[in-house]
């Protein structure tokens, strides 16, 4: 059965097509055509059934299998297609060092009428930080770092026309973090794939991963951090910039511009609530400044201020020379890069480590940093990349440098890429900015109306927060006067 699911995926891929941005169509299916769909097409004991409309999310099918494109490759893929159809595709990426097959990550997009299209990237595991098996298999090493989400698409475009009766109107990508570097791979390296692509805070890079481990080790030689100095802190650098967008919120738009500095807790005695050590201060001031390797590019990308109680969830801060995430999991990859009887560990990890991580086969196959998206543009692509200011993972200088790159070698495609940092926005989501954006919206607006954003509309889950987010280089400013929650009491104006 596998051998002929291979075949006939492959003559439906063929035949799938990219579609324009015209108006959505409305397709309704039923629990008898979700049970009619051919099994046979879905490798891997391919399975098809129908999921009962709950209050969370409409009826669809899902179809769900096993992609073999060579040997020793397993891409596991799902695809849920909504009774209401409006024609359009949307898929979504993974997190961490897994892909992501659930279905509330497919909850936003179905009850929009999308067919979503997702892959667990290679392996099953949704460990975000269990990544071994990227060392010990090669072949799901290439699907998670490039493969896994075009053969999910191709097979998705396939899978959707045979079961409609109609191609797509409209293939839109989505993802954060991991499935933000999905994003930005597929335009780069699969420019036909999308129409439009959102990527948000992408781990684009093992910078990422290298940033993770010598903040720890920072912190480490500090003596670390309790959360009480963390927030300590954070109070001290809101309270002398936190109004310089004419606002006292607990939220700095442009921590960038933020002049203060550390030094000024230092304690001139001994160590208590109100100050910090000199190592403390340190350690933050090398944190804030990040570290280059002598080929100029970031080995410790600066973090920002004005979030810092929030680090702890990826960063050690406490001193200890780990944190949650075991350096991104970094140390996992160690025999890609030094071989497997190497002595290098997440504490000696140095500069020399750090050049022959990025000069590995395994980087060039994994990371997603080329600027040159001419291709993707010349498809009419759009590309909408956000990043939030307070991101502890990732940091926003690194979707900085990427946009402005962007920005500077495609140059005739201005109107089809915008790029937008969330103050106070943690790492894809929380902090105490306004980190609810419905990107789908904002891209199905740009789309039908052929006019890019200049801004976009942020809240809290709770609607105790609205603010709006504008497109580099600009940053929203107060006009100080009338409702700070009404997005027209601001103003996007250029940093400072």
């Amino acid at each position: 059965m596998k051998k002929l699911a291979a075949v006939s995926l492959t003559a439906l891929a063929l035949a799938a097509c990219n579609g324009g941005d015209g108006d959505a169509t409305l397709i309704t299916t039923s629990a008898e055509d979700c049970a009619a769909f051919d099994t046979s097409l879905i490798a891997g004991n391919g399975t098809a059934q129908w999921v009962e409309a709950t209050d969370e999310h409409p009826a669809f099918c899902e179809l769900a299998g096993t992609e073999s494109p060579v040997e020793g490759s397993t891409i596991g893929v799902v695809y849920r297609f909504p009774a209401e159809w409006n024609g359009r595709l949307l898929g979504l990426g993974g997190g961490g060092w897994a892909g992501n097959v659930t279905l509330q990550a497919a909850m936003q997009g179905l009850s929009k009428g999308y067919a979503t299209m997702q892959t667990d990237g290679g392996n099953p595991g949704t460990d975000v930080w269990a990544n071994s098996w990227v060392a010990d298999r090669p072949e799901s090493a290439m699907d998670f770092s490039q493969r896994a989400i075009h053969i999910m698409t191709q097979t998705g475009k396939a899978f959707a026309e045979q079961y409609y009766g109609e191609p797509h109107d409209l293939a839109i990508f989505q993802g954060c973090s991991t499935g933000g570097r999905m994003a930005l791979m597929e335009a780069q390296r699969h420019p036909s794939d999308y129409d439009a692509i959102i990527a948000g805070a992408p781990v684009y890079t093992l910078q990422v991963q290298t940033s993770a481990v010598f903040r720890n080790q920072a912190f480490a030689q500090s003596g670390g951090f309790s959360m009480e100095d963390l927030q300590l802190v954070q109070s001290s650098a809101l309270a002398q910039c936190d109004a310089n967008d004419g606002l006292e919120d607990g939220i700095i738009n442009d921590p960038a511009s933020c002049d203060w500095q550390p030094s000024s807790l230092q304690c001139e005695g001994g160590k208590d609530a109100t100050c910090l050590t000199s190592d403390q201060v340190t350690a933050l001031q090398s944190v804030y400044d990040g570290s280059k390797a002598s080929d100029d590019s970031w080995m410790m990308h600066p973090m920002r201020k004005g979030g810092e109680a929030g680090w702890a969830f990826f960063v050690g801060t406490d001193g200890s020379g780990a944190d949650p995430t075991g350096g991104g999991g970094l140390a996992n990859l160690f025999p890609l890069f030094f071989g497997a009887d190497n002595t290098v560990t997440l504490a000696n990890y140095d500069e020399e480590d750090y050049l022959a991580t990025r000069s590995s086969d395994f980087a060039q196959m994994y990371e997603a940093q080329s600027a040159d998206l001419s291709e993707f543009f010349a498809n009419g692509g759009k590309l909408m990349l956000w990043h939030g200011e307070s991101d502890p993972g990732p940091s926003p200088v690194g979707s900085n440098e990427y946009a402005q790159a962007v920005m500077a070698q495609n140059p005739s495609a201005a109107d089809q890429f915008r790029y937008f940092t969330l103050p106070g926005v943690g790492h894809c989501a929380g902090g105490p900015g306004a980190d609810m954006v419905d990107y789908i919206d904002a891209m199905e607006s740009w789309i039908s109306s052929d006019t890019a954003p200049e801004r976009l509309i942020g809240t809290k889950m709770d609607g105790s927060l609205t603010r709006p987010h504008c497109a580099w280089p600009n940053v929203a400013r107060f006009d100080g006067e009338g409702d700070a929650n009404d997005p027209d009491s601001w103003t996007c104006e250029p940093r400072g």
